[in-house]
């Protein structure tokens, strides 16, 4: 009931009062979790390390270029 009342009160701002809502609306959700955060940048070195080591190889650009 209150997100009906709420889209009732956005649609009759003014656009620029509109653009202004949808953006802290968008802002709001593109928050870093700290926590996946530091997991994906502990996959990244992983991952970095592996390919120094020769365990895993890299695929070339003109081989990705292909699909």
């Amino acid at each position: 009931m209150l997100t009906k009342k709420i889209k009732i009160k956005m649609l009759e701002l003014n656009a620029v009062d509109r653009i202004h809502l949808a953006e802290i609306l968008l802002d709001s959700l593109d928050k870093t979790d700290e926590q996946i955060e530091k997991i994906w940048v502990k996959e990244s070195e992983n991952r970095y390390q592996a390919y120094k080591e020769g365990r895993v190889k890299g695929i070339s650009l003109e081989h990705l270029h292909a699909f």
